[in-house]
């Protein structure tokens, strides 16, 4: 074939297209954002992945892996933590699915106060919420302890892996509530009405028709719920298990040493196992059709509930709820506690240790408040630019800087942290601390651990602004650079202040990454300093002091960013009703 049948710029050399597409200013951008991923995301991933393949000597080998499946231990973490995963994406489901079908498909007195409830769980960090489950459903907690007292029975929640299980399916039961709810709501009135005539209802209707349709929803929490769990550090450390898989790499690295390669098979296998639950779930939806036609507006048909419908509805969601409510319960009681331990309730009550964190460890306050606004500003900085070069550019490789942003994803806080510390250990900074255990390196890694979230929320916002308004501007003579920095970004800005408000809350607990790279006391943050406290009984009341905090710190961005949402809605709907 000629090369005067193919476009024309597929006939340009790369290098004259390159200059052809872009100018100065968007190639500099993408090489800054593209050594920003190299730097701290792909090269530290990388060097894990490569060690655990590096033979003693140099060069390539297998047997760090087949060490790894020759040792009993990690054989069993590794089925304890594909157990745990597993388990808790049905806990969660045998919560979320009956509390999502009641809220898509009826008439529910106080939905909307359960729907605000059924995503509190998400405002508490999972590692703080194991600390309450234990005092609430504990061997010795608050139920076990009534039980014995009333009928000599003894409820084993919280032992071993299915107390992981319980709080694990708990906290994160929202992922499949929100997905499942989306889903339902999403579909045609038609296709029930459509099973209706052939004589489905009731039970058949939701099992063939109805739930089929969800499954995408579904599939997205339920997969989401499953990486979640699997790589999580700190919920099975403070519940002190730790034959999974996450505590051994990170017991590895810290006890044996950045030279032991179990550590970086062990973090290889956690990404391949991630990557492969959300392929699996891509897997199960290729090739089926799952749309519908909408009429009018369509979404599923919401019908009242019968007298018996209701009662049978609330007896589900008041235990619920109660079970939704109770480690936010549980965690303030124990900051108010002086004694709580062996009764149901705390001895007497005191403010002493909410004093105790402000005087002895505010650093721990001001660390999160520093290092998570650092790291929402660079996710919004980050994040702009590459939605702007892949919506207003056509620079070459433009979405490849998209995929390696949102890879993060598939990369666990712990593995990244390790990937870190093996990188840039050895690099010192002018005081003589190393730049991989310091606060600029955490500030850092919680950029690229929420950059996927800054990034889709940058996308969605320079979406909804048309391009006829950069038009005009450089009709009007400004540059590239002054329509984006004077028309495009202040039209974002509803959008950019979510995406910074949703970045620094989660930053706020994270925690697998902070305990590889937090080296000292005074340069931590906030969910490092709840685990330390959380480590010994007398400090419990101290911990959890820090934990209402970082609840509260939480629970106040999460509503900031909903706000900065609602507001940004209704302006553009007044502004498209004005037009």
């Amino acid at each position: 074939m000629s090369t005067t049948a193919l476009p024309a710029a597929a006939a340009r050399p790369w290098g004259a297209r390159l200059r052809a597409e872009t100018s100065p200013v968007q190639l500099l951008a993408a090489l800054l954002v593209a050594s920003f991923l190299l730097a701290f995301l792909v090269i530290p991933v990388g060097r894990v992945v490569l060690a655990a393949f590096e033979a003693p000597g140099g060069g390539f080998t297998l047997i760090h892996f087949g060490d790894f499946f020759r040792t009993g231990l990690f054989i069993e973490s590794f089925w304890n933590s594909t157990y745990v995963a597993a388990m808790s994406v049905v806990v969660a489901s045998l919560i979320a699915v009956p509390l999502a079908v009641i809220l898509a498909r009826h008439r529910f007195p106080g939905a909307a106060l359960i729907t605000t409830l059924g995503v509190l769980p998400l405002v508490m960090p999972p590692f703080v919420g194991a600390v309450a489950m234990q005092l609430i459903f504990g061997r010795n907690g608050t139920v076990n302890l009534l039980l014995m007292d009333w009928f000599d029975l003894r409820l084993p929640l919280m032992e071993g892996l299915n107390g992981v299980v319980f709080v694990q399916a708990l906290h994160y039961f929202p992922f499949i509530l929100m997905n499942l709810t989306a889903s339902l709501s999403n579909i045609d009135v038609a296709m029930e009405e459509a099973g209706q005539n052939l004589g489905a209802k009731g039970p058949v209707l939701l099992r063939t028709i109805v739930l089929p349709l969800a499954l995408p929803g579904y599939l997205a929490g339920a997969s989401l719920v499953f990486v979640k769990v699997f790589d999580d550090l700190a919920t099975p450390l403070l519940l002190n298990v730790t034959n999974m898989l996450a505590p051994q790499a990170y017991l590895r690295v810290t006890s044996v040493g950045l030279g032991d390669p179990m550590g970086y098979v062990i973090s290889v296998i956690l990404m391949v196992v991630s990557v492969a639950a959300m392929a699996g779930a891509a897997l199960l939806l290729r090739g089926r059709d799952y749309a519908t036609q909408q009429r009018g507006g369509g979404g599923l048909g919401r019908r009242p509930l019968t007298p018996a419908g209701r009662a049978l509805a609330w007896g589900f969601v008041v235990p619920v709820l109660a079970l939704v409510l109770a480690p936010h319960l549980g965690i303030l009681l124990l900051s108010l506690a002086t004694i709580w331990s062996f009764s149901p309730l705390p001895d007497a009550f005191t403010l002493a240790h909410y004093g105790t964190v402000l005087r002895e460890t505010p650093q721990f306050l001001t660390n999160t408040l520093l290092y998570c606004g650092a790291a929402g500003l660079i996710d919004v900085v980050i994040g702009v630019t590459i939605a702007w070069l892949v919506l207003r550019t056509r620079l070459p490789g433009r979405g490849l800087l998209d995929l390696v942003a949102m890879s993060a994803l598939a990369v666990p806080g712990l593995v990244l942290g390790i990937g870190i510390l093996r990188t840039y250990f050895g690099v010192e900074l002018p005081d003589g601390t190393s730049l991989a255990t310091s606060g600029v390196m955490l500030a850092i890694v919680y950029a690229v651990r929420r950059l996927p979230y800054a990034l889709r929320a940058a996308t969605a916002a320079l979406q909804q602004v048309h391009r006829s308004l950069e038009e005009a501007a450089e009709n009007l003579g400004a540059g590239k650079v002054t329509t984006l920095a004077r028309i495009v970004v202040p039209l974002m800005a509803g959008g950019l202040a979510a995406a910074f408000v949703t970045s620094f809350a989660t930053a706020a607990v994270e925690l697998s990454a902070t305990l590889v790279l937090a080296a000292r006391d005074s340069s931590a943050p906030l969910s490092y300093g709840i685990y330390v406290y959380m480590q010994s009984p007398a400090g419990r009341g101290p911990g959890a002091a820090l934990g209402v905090i970082a609840v509260l710190t939480v629970a106040l961005c999460t509503f900031a960013a909903h706000r900065i949402a609602e507001r940004e809605r209704g302006r553009r709907s007044r502004g498209g009703g004005e037009a």
